[in-house]
């Protein structure tokens, strides 16, 4: 299995089960859906013309339709790109910022926005079953490409240290910007093992403590400093971002 088919397969499995809560914009997405929006707006980009190996601009800030929009455009055969340099003639946004490049033909945006067409727009009818085995699939905010074989083997291995149960709640409490990958690797993380996960960009020790309550929390990976003042508390499994990315590198 790919990287996404690890995503997308442990979806399946648990069908129904609320899988992602974006704490920023309350919203929840179940299993289920999640790997339908996958399929389906992977369909709607082949649709409108993306080719194998052709780079997609994704300025989304971490959250689930970050989570959908990466792993659409990889399941699509293209290169998620989580930055918006390089040449491109599609991109996903949450919104126009500014003037929109010549050579992009086509702005997807969540919020609407003159001269963009809705991201919903990409999910019609048309679904991708298959998505590719080998190749380019990411490139990092800092321009390092990351392989889906890579990816999958470092998925693979993350989630064999870290053993992960269907019961568990992983708040994802990670630094986001500039770079939202780290995010989007503990949404992959959890989703894999089949566990929920509740993500919160940047948040405060008093806010990881008030979802840790009222979602009952599990497992916490945060930020470097935040991780070492939540560790404090010896109630809490807490563990540093950079645990979870070290084998990649980053």
């Amino acid at each position: 299995m790919t990287w996404t088919e690890l995503v997308m397969g442990a979806a399946a499995e648990h069908d129904g089960d609320p899988t992602m809560t974006d704490v920023r914009t309350g919203q929840v997405l179940a299993r289920s859906v999640f790997a339908r929006r996958v399929a389906r707006v992977a369909g709607g980009l082949r649709a409108r013309g993306l080719r194998y190996g052709e780079q997609v601009l994704i300025d989304l800030p971490l959250g689930i339709e970050l989570a959908v929009a990466v792993h659409s455009v990889v399941w699509a055969g293209g290169v998620a790109a989580l930055h918006t340099r390089g040449p491109a003639r599609m991109m996903i946004a949450e919104r126009v910022k500014g003037p929109v490049r010549t050579d992009v033909e086509h702005v997807f945006t969540v919020e609407p926005a003159p001269g963009s067409q809705p991201f919903s727009d990409l999910e019609g009818e048309r679904t991708v079953d298959f998505g590719p085995l080998c190749g380019p699939a990411l490139v990092l905010y800092g321009g390092r490409v990351l392989r889906l074989e890579e990816l999958t083997g470092h998925l693979r291995k993350i989630d064999e240290e870290l053993l992960l149960e269907e019961w568990d709640t992983v708040l994802a409490a990670v630094s986001g910007q500039p770079d939202p990958f780290k995010g989007l690797w503990v949404v992959d993380i959890a989703m894999t093992a089949g566990s929920s996960v509740v993500i919160a960009q940047d948040p405060s020790v008093l806010c990881c403590r008030v979802l840790i309550a009222e979602h009952a929390i599990s497992v916490t990976i945060a930020a470097p400093e935040l991780a070492r003042k939540l560790s404090a508390d010896p109630e809490l499994h807490v563990l540093d971002e950079r645990a979870i990315v070290r084998s990649l590198g980053l």
